[in-house]
């Protein structure tokens, strides 16, 4: 029987899941790597600047039957403790041949780099199986006001197969020394 998401599970933790997405049982492995040796683990903080150009995202454990779609989004817009603006979507990579990279995929919205303005944000990676290679997908109209849950639904997503998130707030110049 597959394991429920447990309480000290860094998701629930970091409030992805309940934020941006429900619980879910994670069925294959992702791992998202910037500047091919910065590998993104949940609630490790990152300067915006390590992360302006996209990501190397691996999926580990589909087939190449199965394809996949990822979704980058912030939920944190304009700064979390009044996310009014919830959520900035940055990047979406659908029909990502599983085995593969996302680089394989077909880039729906192209990556802009986070650029928080007040406090830390979360930026939260989510991979979902496709039921089918999809070769339309509802492409948001918008950035501003994305909604994960909504995108998966009016995709026919169901829920995501795996998830990761960094932490990132503005570079100041001391902090940059």
């Amino acid at each position: 029987m597959a394991m429920k998401t447990i309480p000290s599970d860094p998701l629930a933790v970091g409030r992805v899941i309940g934020d941006v997405i429900d619980g879910f049982t994670p069925t294959v492995k992702m791992t998202v790597t910037y500047n091919s040796n910065k590998q993104v683990y949940n609630g490790h903080e990152f300067f915006p600047s390590a992360v302006s150009s996209k990501p190397k995202v691996q999926v580990h454990g589909g087939d190449m039957r199965s394809f996949f779609t990822l979704v980058m989004t912030d939920p944190d817009v304009p700064g979390p403790s009044d996310p009014y603006l919830r959520e900035h979507l940055h990047w979406i990579v659908t029909d990502i041949p599983g085995t593969t990279d996302a680089s394989f995929g077909k880039e729906l919205v192209k990556y802009e780099m986070p650029r928080p303005n007040i406090g830390i944000h979360r930026y939260v990676f989510l991979l979902y199986k496709q039921k089918r290679r999809q070769t339309v997908m509802k492409i948001p109209t918008s950035r501003d006001g994305f909604n994960a849950r909504k995108y998966a639904d009016d995709n026919d997503l169901g829920p995501p197969v795996a998830a990761v998130f960094f932490n990132a707030q503005r570079e100041t110049a001391a902090r940059r020394r």
